[in-house]
């Protein structure tokens, strides 16, 4: 377990938005607070600090002091590219794979994979987050996109968060959609009584996603879904908040597996939209991985809709 260390908000910072609060007491970047808060290993007192906590001048603030960066050793690492152009790339995350190092992954990352194709991108480092534009959980495959250089990397995180960049979904979720199309809107934080997993609170940041039926059987509906918004988690804690958890997920939804489950979360991001510095507008797609179709294979024949359009 990591040391914990401890830090009084100052008359100074009070108000401020945690996470600087926390790299000016701490002496840490502002990347490695807003992990930390991000992660829920940050508290004020015993409440769990989040992005929309005010602190107060004298607030005790307790985190895991974070490890010296050792350098990153580049390492061969098997994901393909669908997209390698000017100062962007992306990444077909295959399942399984940790998409950046942290507590438990020293090794073996797609960021170690990276910089062994791309040497260029261990000199971003982690303020830039070595390219990486966004995230995907472990179990999740598709689509990431990645960033060559420092302006780009600024630039596509700008984007993402003015929602210029389109992101695109297919799950397999538990029953039977009653609506063909749809919108989740519903704000996301830290579940206060799990704080490592996320919920739908009233006090939560803005979350919306959009979705689509393409497919049912008796037991489970494969949809399509676009992100409006990219909160933690958002895709599998909206479906879950309407009785519709991703097959295979555990954390979210059922234990008990069903006919079609891959023994991994069942999400693939599909497709990204973006544009780049030069005002062009780019697309890429990821086919789903191959433990994806045998799931598809196995539920057979849809009663409604058709799986047609996903053969690679």
């Amino acid at each position: 377990m990591a040391e914990r260390s401890t830090v009084v908000v100052t008359d100074d910072l009070a108000g401020v938005r945690p996470d600087r609060a926390l790299a000016v007491l701490a002496g840490i970047s502002r990347s490695i607070a807003q992990r930390l808060i991000g992660d829920g290993q940050v508290l004020a007192g015993e409440a769990v600090v989040d992005r929309s906590t005010r602190l107060r001048a004298g607030d005790t603030l307790t985190y895991p002091v974070p490890e010296v960066s050792e350098q990153l050793n580049p390492e061969p690492v098997d994901f393909l590219l669908v997209y390698d152009e000017g100062d962007v790339l992306v990444v077909n995350k295959p399942p399984g794979l940790v998409v950046h190092p942290g507590a438990g992954h020293r090794a073996g990352t797609l960021v170690h994979g990276l910089i062994h194709r791309y040497p260029e991108l261990a000199a971003l480092g982690e303020e830039h987050r070595w390219g990486l534009v966004h995230r995907l959980d472990r179990d999740t495959s598709g689509v990431l996109l990645v960033a060559r250089t420092a302006a780009s990397h600024e630039f596509l995180q700008t984007e993402l968060k003015a929602r210029r960049v389109g992101r695109s979904y297919l799950a397999l979720v538990n029953g039977r959609l009653e609506a063909a199309t749809g919108t989740i809107d519903a704000p996301i934080g830290r579940d206060r009584a799990r704080p490592t997993r996320m919920a739908v609170v009233n006090d939560g940041r803005p979350a919306r996603t959009h979705f689509r039926r393409l497919a049912e059987w008796a037991e489970s509906s494969l949809i399509s879904l676009e992100l409006e918004t990219g909160r933690t988690h958002q895709i599998r804690v909206h479906l879950a908040s309407i009785g519709h958890a991703v097959v295979g997920d555990a954390t979210y939804g059922r234990s008990r597996r069903v006919t079609g489950d891959p023994g991994r979360i069942w999400l693939h991001a599909s497709e990204i939209r973006f544009p780049t510095i030069d005002g062009a507008q780019h697309a890429a797609r990821a086919d789903l991985p191959d433990d994806l179709v045998r799931s598809l294979d196995e539920l057979g024949e849809p009663n409604d809709g058709s799986v047609e359009m996903l053969a690679p």
